[in-house]
């Protein structure tokens, strides 16, 4: 019995080997043969990267898996045909190529790839016409590199093409319609950012039933958009923003049933907006109509689109007030001409902007909405008026609160600082709040910047401000402000600016107790106060900002965050504006107080100085030689002090130096005879009775030792030659009526003027 069930057993046991042999043989014939990288697809991508070698370190960083000590399929960025080992894709991006393509490139000879993305790789030049040698490919990314010229006719032999992105280059021209026609399977065109020029892409029309992305913003087209544009049923992004497009709005666009993002931004497009057999059911998501001469109402059919988030038709003409646009995060209605009550409907929106227009009041609902989604609210330049609603207490988490340029007044409420928390910008300026500014800062240690300047507010600067660790800028301009100068926010790591200009402040900056501080400081105005008193000769020596600074504007251009520093200079009642982007900017403005005694010495420390006004004081003695070493120095205002001695000769070697103004002091001697000097206005030396050498300035002969009639004949009717206009800031930089000292600071400061 126990023979015979092993027997069996053993029979079973064979079976089973048997068919797993079998199943083995078979598995293996189906599967495919794994092949390595074949020679010559190895050598061509070697042959490529030789071709911008220009020093090992690229080979070593970027490409240093390029070698023939290993599969070429296995490379970085290289996909092989898992049987045939062709190269199928080459993807690189960020790899610092440096170079232009070549006509007989290694690249061309990869006649199998599918895929080529060459992605920020800094390539250069004209597109060859070897590129056409890739007839497989279906997908061409070529995206932010400095490529120039027209795009090759041999470019429609790529008539496989499903993705192309040539976005963010040089290229110029027109689009090559005769290579375009064969891109009969394209689905996404991406070609931002260059310098096409001529028409609408007719032959785009083509392509109605596969493309689904086009992206031609920011070129050179000029022309109207074809008139019927429904019938691109696969449509889902269409961006033509940046050219200067016309004619009236492409209602026929938005028929498209998958269509979800677009934008017609900063063309020339006119008229009313219009929407036509509009479903609940559209998907579009992104509607961005800014920077165009659309007017008339606000169609009501917009809020049809249910799924909308995102609309910004700010810099329009819309008039009239505004439709129900429930369930959007942002929205951006600002410079139009919109008028009357806040919609209720916008309650739930994240970012609203609705600056500059002529909103005068706010839907009653407001005060009962959860409005603890708002992060951004910009209400400025409207007609507000009244005192501020309560309901703006409840915004939180908030990032911006912006009410400048309305009628709100009454006083500043004790709940804001229930939105101090997370609020980083709080601006107030030119309203009519009046009272005392309250104690709301305690909590607001994320304030970045702060204004109330243009108000009537009184007693002192609150104490909670020491708790703003994070500030950068306090503008309390044009207050009636009765305090002595605040020395203690020296300690705020951050403040980079600081205005105080025409206020009651009083008594000394400097108290041998107190520590200067203000090591960040690059902006200070405290002009027409009753500050007095003297200034050590160390007294700038701890402004280390504006010691380090020792570059100029030219070296500054590439930077991210900028200044737009500009500055009203009236001369003979000509206004001359200077502009500066950079980063980093010195600004003094003591002007206009009672000061007395030497300017220190240490002011020729601050290197990065470009704008210095001490008139209206009473400073004495001799103008510091240290002044020379502020090679940065455009504007130099010492007039209307008791200053004596001669104007120092190494001024005339500051390059940058162009406005000046030394008159109404004691100053005897010769002028400096460098360029600077000569081309100043006679009244930037006037009432200075002992000074000589101003021939060529006053196109008179001087008189040594002019009597007191003499000295009037020479000198021409008194203007002020330096009026500052103390600092602001700016999102986006601007030039406005009067001028304005802008800053930005970081990424999440949005915007400030003043």
């Amino acid at each position: 019995m126990i023979s015979s069930l092993s027997y069996c057993f053993s029979r079973i046991i064979i079976t089973l080997y048997f068919f797993f042999l079998i199943f083995l043989v078979l598995h293996t014939l189906a599967s495919p043969t794994l092949h390595y990288c074949r020679h010559d697809q190895r050598d061509a991508l070697l042959e490529f990267k030789y071709e911008f070698l220009v020093n090992e370190s690229i080979s070593v960083l970027s490409l240093s898996s390029w070698n023939k000590t290993s599969d070429c399929c296995s490379w970085e960025g290289v996909k092989c045909d898992a049987k045939s080992g062709e190269v199928l894709s080459l993807f690189l991006d960020s790899i610092p190529l440096n170079n232009s393509l070549k006509p007989n490139s290694g690249l061309f000879k990869l006649q199998h790839l599918r895929n080529l993305t060459l992605r920020d790789c800094n390539l250069s030049g004209e597109l060859p016409s070897s590129l056409g040698n890739l007839s497989h490919l279906t997908k061409l990314h070529l995206s932010k590199n400095y490529f120039v010229g027209e795009i090759p006719a041999s470019f429609g032999n790529l008539n496989q093409l499903r993705d192309l992105s040539l976005a963010d280059n040089q290229f110029s021209g027109n689009i090559p319609f005769s290579s375009f026609a064969n891109f009969t399977k394209l689905s996404h065109l991406v070609i931002s950012n260059n310098r096409f020029t001529g028409e609408f892409p007719l032959v785009l029309l083509n392509l109605t039933t596969s493309l689904s992305e086009l992206v031609i913003s920011d070129n050179l087209f000029k022309s109207t958009l074809p008139p019927d544009m429904s019938h691109f049923h696969s449509l889902e992004n269409i961006d033509v923003g940046g050219n200067s497009f016309f004619g009236s709005f492409p209602t026929s666009l938005f028929m498209n049933p998958l269509l979800r993002t677009a934008s017609l931004r900063k063309n020339q497009f006119e008229g009313q907006v219009e929407f036509r057999n509009t479903s609940s059911f559209s998907k579009l998501h992104i509607l961005f109509l800014q920077q165009n001469k659309f007017e008339g109402p606000i169609p009501k059919s917009i809020s049809k689109f249910s799924n909308l988030k995102n609309l910004d038709l700010h810099d329009n003409n819309f008039t009239g007030s505004v439709p129900n646009l429930a369930n959007l995060e942002y929205l951006d209605l600002s410079y139009n001409k919109l008028e009357g009550e806040v919609s209720d409907s916008l309650g739930s929106v994240s970012e609203l902007t609705l600056s500059h227009n002529f909103f005068s009041s706010f839907g009653k609902s407001f005060e009962v909405f959860d409005l603890t989604n708002i992060q951004t609210l910009d209400l400025s330049s409207n007609s507000f008026r009244g005192s501020l609603p309560h309901w703006i207490c409840k915004l939180r988490p908030s990032l911006l609160l912006e009410l400048s340029n309305n009628n709100f007044s009454g006083s500043i409420p004790q709940c804001l600082s229930n939105v101090m928390a997370d609020l980083s910008t709080l601006n107030l300026q030119n309203n009519n709040f009046s009272g005392i500014l309250p104690s709301i800062f305690v909590n607001a240690t994320n304030l970045v910047a702060l204004d109330i300047s243009d108000n009537q507010l009184e007693g002192k600067l609150p104490e909670s401000l020491i708790n703003c660790i994070s500030l950068e800028f306090l503008n309390v301009k044009s207050n009636r402000i009765k305090d002595t100068f605040p020395s203690w926010l020296g300690s705020l790591p951050s403040l980079s600016v600081m205005i105080l200009r025409a206020n009651k402040f009083y008594g000394p900056l400097y108290h041998s107790h107190v520590s200067v501080g203000f090591q960040s400081l690059k902006i200070i105005d405290i002009s027409h106060n009753h500050f007095n008193g003297t200034l050590p000769p160390f007294y700038f020596s701890n402004w280390r900002e504006m010691i380090n600074i020792t570059k100029r504007v030219s070296e500054y251009m590439e930077d991210g965050y900028s200044y737009i520093n500009s500055m009203e200079m009236v001369n003979k009642g000509v206004d001359m504006l200077f502009e500066l982007i950079r980063t980093d900017f010195g600004g003094i403005d003591f002007s206009g107080n009672n000061f007395s005694g030497k300017i220190p010495e240490s002011i020729g420390l601050l290197k990065g100085l470009r704008l210095l006004n001490l008139s209206s004081n009473g400073f004495t003695n001799s103008i510091p030689q240290s002044l020379a070493n502020l090679t940065n120095l455009e504007a130099l205002d010492l007039s209307r002090n008791q200053l004596s001695g001669q104007i120092p000769q190494n001024l005339g070697s500051l390059s940058f130096l162009s406005i000046m103004n030394f008159s109404n002091n004691n100053l005897q001697g010769p002028i400096p005879r460098s360029t600077q000097f000569q081309r100043q206005n006679c009244s930037a030396f006037m009432n200075n009775p002992r000074l000589y050498g101003l021939e060529d300035i006053c196109g008179k002969t001087h008189v040594p030792n002019p009597t007191p009639q003499e000295s009037k004949d020479f000198s021409e009717p008194e203007e002020q030659v330096i009026n500052w206009i103390a600092a602001a800031i700016a999102y986006v930089p601007g030039v406005f009526c009067g001028l304005v000292i802008g800053y930005i600071f970081t990424p999440h400061i949005l915007k400030w003027f003043m």
